[in-house]
């Protein structure tokens, strides 16, 4: 029932992209099915992920984003955590669960069925109870919001991520708007969540130059004196804040293939970071 679980979570996640969202999903399914008559049900493992995968759609359907200071963004996992269960491999890299956001859920599910788990088109419109025809126009519309340019685990720049983040902390804390310009591409975008507690100074902003004085004002105003330590989250490097061992602040980063910064998500909001320790870095 574990490696059932560990699947069905990860289904959950990728469509709902909140950890705690997904393991209530999954709770929920696997309490109705416990109470279920079996006796018509030929392949359990079959049943659970149709049944999860819809329930995840379903709840992302009726699900209304909460009025949050800046951009909404996921909620972060990391692998490393023993309490994290879900499926390394096939877990949607950071960046790709953002961009996720511009889907509707099922156009989400069809994309993620298709891409992380390499389910045919009859496979998906069995399991979304629609037709084939039906689950290529799904993908096919969610590949074109998706620009078809990034994959569903995004890989990673075969440099050190542990030299990158090093240069983009002391540039931060030096203060430094033109060192922090050359680790950034020239239409770098910074998203920022504080989630309904926290106001942030922008939810977005554009350009390399406009990038880094924010990032430099946001780190001499907030950040000052604060631990840090370099982790990844979902496939991607990122550096943590710390204030008394509570996650304060998180910059996960997104880099193209020559080791740039082409996207920051900073994340304040405390109820998306409660779950991450210090537990895995780089």
């Amino acid at each position: 029932m574990q490696e059932n679980y560990d699947k069905l979570l990860t289904y959950a996640y990728n469509i709902v992209g909140s950890y705690e969202d997904a393991k209530d999903v999954v709770q929920d399914v696997l309490e109705k099915y416990i109470m279920l008559d079996k006796s018509n049900i030929r392949h359990e493992s079959n049943f659970l992920i149709k049944s999860t995968v819809n329930h995840a759609i379903n709840f992302k359907a009726r699900q209304r984003k909460k009025e949050v200071f800046g951009e909404w963004l996921p909620e972060p996992v990391s692998f490393d955590h023993a309490d994290t269960k879900l499926i390394r491999d096939e877990t949607a890299s950071y960046t790709m669960l953002v961009l996720f956001e511009r889907l509707n859920p099922k156009e989400r599910a069809a994309f993620i069925l298709k891409e992380g788990f390499n389910y045919s088109h009859s496979e998906i419109a069995e399991l979304l109870e629609i037709s084939t025809e039906n689950s290529r126009q799904l993908f096919s519309r969610a590949n074109k919001q998706l620009k078809g340019g990034k994959s569903l685990t995004h890989k990673p720049y075969p440099g050190s991520h542990t030299e990158l983040l090093e240069k983009y902390q002391i540039a931060l804390a030096h203060g430094n708007v033109q060192e922090l310009e050359h680790l950034l591409v020239s239409d770098i975008k910074l998203h920022a969540d504080g989630g309904t507690k926290v106001q942030v100074v922008t939810g977005i902003e554009v350009g390399k130059t406009a990038t880094a004085t924010l990032l430099v004002y946001v780190q001499q105003q907030f950040l000052v004196d604060k631990e840090f330590t370099f982790q990844i989250f979902n496939h991607q490097p990122a550096i943590c804040f710390w204030e008394n061992d509570k996650l304060h602040n998180c910059h996960i980063l997104y880099l193209n293939d020559n080791g740039l910064i082409q996207e920051i998500y900073s994340i304040v909001d405390p109820e998306k970071l409660k779950n991450l320790s210090k537990l895995s870095h780089i």
